[in-house]
């Protein structure tokens, strides 16, 4: 069975980065929903479950440092590695390429937990899978905005859409080898809630509205952050 879902969460970001890719002509709405979706994530998803995981162990103020070390960490990755400008005409791929590459080492992540979950139990195992499926498609959709975005083409964003829909089952497979204590994977969730934030709220929100009307990228940013919240709280995470 553990198969059949790693398939389905492959299957579950594939179909959401095509979706992105065949709307690409109303990017700045999908950008607008990435920002909402990504910052969802962070906020509904990976904060909860960084405290619950790591709250044993550690106290909740150092786990809210982690999350802001997070932020920082990607902060200084794009600001002064990159070094990056903001001319328009000029995109720097490599923008994108560090976006993506997060963005599926956190779909490698789900793979873990679903794995690790089903150590526990079947019952915990399928709960957790289907919070990972239900978000899977916006991750999907969040991979090829960040290499779009980024300048990259549509060969390019297909490259990371495969491995992002890759990673989870890699993921799975890789629990077969390894066990990760409950507060280890808290204080990872919280390292990559950081990073989300940053790149919701620096990267794609600010993009989705450049140059298109407010109105109705606010509106698509809204929904993205109402459907990660009805997500994770039907999911019971």
């Amino acid at each position: 069975m553990i198969y059949l879902i790693s398939l389905a969460a492959f299957a579950s970001t594939f179909l959401g980065g095509l979706f992105a890719l065949r709307l690409k002509d109303r990017l700045h709405l999908i950008l607008g929903f990435s920002a909402g979706a990504v910052i969802g994530v962070a906020l509904f998803d990976l904060m909860p479950e960084a405290l619950e995981l790591a709250g044993g162990a550690h106290a909740p103020a150092f786990i809210t440092s982690i999350i802001a070390l997070g932020f920082v960490t990607y902060l200084i990755l794009d600001r002064m590695v990159i070094l990056h400008g903001h001319d328009d005409d000029h995109p720097h791929s490599a923008r994108g390429i560090v976006g993506a590459s997060t963005l599926a080492f956190h779909s490698f992540l789900d793979g873990v937990a679903i794995g690790l979950a089903f150590h526990v139990s079947s019952s915990v195992g399928l709960v957790v899978t289907f919070a990972v499926l239900a978000h899977d498609f916006s991750d999907g959709i969040n991979t090829v905005n960040m290499i779009l975005k980024g300048g990259g083409d549509r060969a390019r964003a297909m490259k990371w859409l495969a491995i992002d829909a890759l990673a989870p089952v890699l993921g799975v497979i890789a629990t077969m080898f390894f066990t990760l204590s409950e507060s280890s994977l808290g204080i990872l969730l919280a390292l990559f809630a950081g990073f989300f934030l940053y790149i919701g709220a620096s990267e794609l929100l600010p993009e989705s509205h450049h140059a298109h009307p407010v109105r109705w990228t606010t509106f698509a940013t809204l929904i993205g952050i109402a459907t990660l919240y009805i997500v994770v709280r039907f999911a019971g995470i």
